[in-house]
């Protein structure tokens, strides 16, 4: 029996390209699923992989749908070869029930966890670079400068909290911290 997996990473993307060619590849039956590659404990997955008997294969669109991990792409391939189950990638035409098929495998794998490190490597060097330009990550403070002047002013002048929240939009929580924060700063000055 062929048994297709297909998988996408985000909500922007789509599994018909993916389905389309598993049915062609004649797959009788497909676990689809919206996660990550480089997570092991994938749901639909493991619902595959459970399913299939010694005589099927299991077929993906591509070989980073399947996993982005070399080590995981090994163990998987090695838990499907113990198994007597077959393994075809279709776009790279990759059939593991062969011994150049599983040489290919190994390589595709090792070229898909090469792929994911650069991509990483890119984006910590762009994440540096814009660091360094002073580009601040992370969100944006509830309260300017201005406005925690005025909490600060507020709060000395005997506003309460819940009073001082509601003038500058704000949660009270917002306000606890900031005279805290405020407080701390006081106590070590007298430190």
């Amino acid at each position: 029996m062929k048994i297709g997996y297909a998988r996408i990473s985000t909500n922007i993307q789509d599994t018909a390209l993916q389905i389309d060619a598993l049915e062609l590849a004649g797959c009788e039956k497909i676990y689809q699923e919206q996660q990550s590659g480089s997570k092991r404990d994938r749901e639909q997955l493991q619902e595959c992989l459970k399913a299939l008997r010694t005589g099927d294969i299991l077929i993906c669109w591509r070989l980073d749908r399947l996993g982005r991990s070399l080590g995981h792409l090994i163990e998987i391939a090695a838990d499907l070869e113990a198994r007597g189950v077959g393994f075809q990638s279709v776009t790279e035409s990759l059939d593991s029930t062969t011994p150049a098929g599983r040489m290919v495998f190994h390589f595709f794998g090792a070229i898909a966890q090469f792929e994911r490190d650069l991509i990483k490597q890119r984006v910590n060097a762009g994440l540096a670079a814009a660091r360094k330009r002073g580009v601040i990550f992370g969100r944006r403070e509830a309260l300017s400068k201005k406005d925690k002047e005025m909490a600060i002013a507020m709060a000395v002048g005997g506003a309460s909290k819940k009073d001082i929240a509601e003038t500058l939009s704000v949660c009270r929580q917002t306000i606890y911290k900031l005279l805290k924060e405020v407080e701390e700063e006081e106590e070590q000055d007298f430190a």
